[in-house]
């Protein structure tokens, strides 16, 4: 299996001393793996705070709303749709536990209130 330096995935490969980085290596960018992730992405914007421009920009509502209806359409297309037969079984499933629940809360209520009755008359 080959080992490769510098993976994201595995930062420690590189370092031959350990992954707690006694070895007295340096980092190539100084301080940014002392800072956390969410530091350097602080850093990476522009001093006033603001994003760049780019694949994440701010787009207009209309672009915004096509963008949500394309990701609509695309996740439909992923789903399996059950078959006529599959779908009538699913449904009688569904309609015979909630019958069977149905009845045992009504029994349990009639019963209820008959012991209610019987307690106070």
């Amino acid at each position: 299996m080959t080992e490769t330096t510098g993976s994201t995935a595995t930062p420690e490969s590189g370092n031959p001393e350990g992954a707690d980085g006694a070895g007295g290596t340096t980092p190539a960018s100084g301080e940014d793996k002392a800072l956390s992730r969410r530091d350097r992405k602080r850093a990476k914007r522009g001093s006033d705070g603001e994003k760049k421009s780019g694949k994440r920009a701010r787009k207009g509502f209309f672009a915004r709303l096509g963008l949500f209806y394309r990701q609509i359409i695309a996740e439909l297309r992923k789903v399996v749709w059950p078959t006529r037969s599959e779908l009538v079984q699913y449904t009688t499933v569904v309609v015979v536990f909630v019958l069977v629940i149905m009845g045992i809360v009504a029994a349990l209520n009639f019963g209820f209130s008959k012991l209610v009755l019987w307690i106070f008359g």
